[in-house]
């Protein structure tokens, strides 16, 4: 991965970075990707950031499914690059349907199958386009969801909003040819 920041090299990190970047190697991620290029810089931010990514990511009750959909929601919103590039190929192995996938590139609102993600769709939008979720929605969600799993699911919104912002401040992009799933703005 590339980025617009400054290359760290190991000598010249501080002792808690080297930390930082030990501790994100030796963990469930092993590598550097994404958002901790830029967090590395932070090592207090990448601490906590990376502690609260892990659970995120590997240890709420959401099905990994329904995860990888919000991040590929809260990807699409940000029309984050290298999100989106990490998540996609995550989110098809998880039973993710190619138009849903496709359409949430493309920004169009996707035909679900599964009312559970049609769900997860509609409150990732709606918290993204008014910042709140009506009471419908909410007692919806939380007869299907239960109320911890939608307060993990709210978590992986605003996590990966986190890292989507952090993406594309710093511009951190796939090594590779690939075509970038998003126009760029001029």
């Amino acid at each position: 991965m590339k980025s617009r920041l400054s290359e760290l090299a190991a000598s010249q990190m501080s002792p808690e970075q080297q930390r930082v970047l030990d501790a994100i190697l030796s963990g469930p991620r092993g590598n550097l990707d994404g958002p901790f290029l830029a967090w590395i810089h932070s090592p207090g931010l990448a601490d906590h950031a990376q502690a609260l990514g892990a659970y995120c990511r590997y240890h709420t009750s959401m099905p990994l499914r329904l995860s990888e959909l919000a991040i590929l929601v809260t990807a699409a919103w940000w029309q984050s690059q290298a999100e989106w590039q990490i998540h996609e190929p995550i989110a098809r192995q998880a039973g993710i349907a190619d138009p849903v996938i496709d359409a949430l590139c493309l920004g169009t609102t996707p035909e679900f199958e599964r009312a559970d993600e049609q769900l997860v769709y509609q409150i990732g939008c709606t918290l993204y386009q008014t910042r709140r979720i009506d009471d419908a929605l909410y007692l919806r969600a939380v007869a299907e969801f239960g109320e911890p799993a939608l307060v993990e699911l709210v978590g992986i919104f605003g996590y990966y909003a986190l890292v989507a912002m952090t993406l594309n401040v710093f511009e951190v992009r796939r090594d590779g040819t690939a075509p970038l799933p998003f126009e760029e703005p001029a």
